[in-house]
């Protein structure tokens, strides 16, 4: 038996929205990863680029559980000498209401070339209208 390899020209690509409003955070993120990465279909491969499009809406509406809103922190640093910055849950979602979902759905890619690649097929807003009507998305229930 031969073993089939998937190029991304004949890879079938689909594209799905998942609406965000009151689902948790990681719950959203780790659905969204996984379709990105393809492990729904039959053809995965772990060193291909064999997922589908997502559309994530009502970002800004998702939620996450205990006192995370307060005591989660966020990171990144400048590239100066002393130049961590560090922002809460509630501090990010009050400068954009995207950011957390997305740094999410990175957090669970591969690192390297094909996660950067993958990540791009992820689209999130945090309203729920968007611009991919033409594709004609499939709405994912979680």
């Amino acid at each position: 038996m031969k073993t089939v390899f998937v190029t991304p020209a004949s890879a079938e690509r689909t594209w799905y929205v998942i609406d965000a409003a009151g689902k948790p955070l990681g719950r959203v993120a780790a659905r969204v990863a996984s379709i990105l990465r393809g492990k729904h279909k039959p053809t995965y491969e772990p060193s291909q680029e064999t997922g589908d499009y997502v559309i994530v809406l009502n970002a800004d509406k998702v939620i996450v559980t205990g006192r995370k809103r307060q005591n989660k922190m966020y990171y990144y640093h400048t590239g100066f000498p002393g130049g961590i910055k560090d922002f809460t849950f509630n501090e990010l979602m009050g400068r954009n209401p995207v950011r957390p979902l997305e740094i999410a759905i990175r957090g669970m890619l591969p690192k390297g070339p094909l996660g950067r690649k993958l990540y791009k097929n992820a689209k999130v807003y945090a309203g729920s209208e968007h611009p991919h009507a033409a594709q004609q998305p499939i709405a994912i229930d979680l």
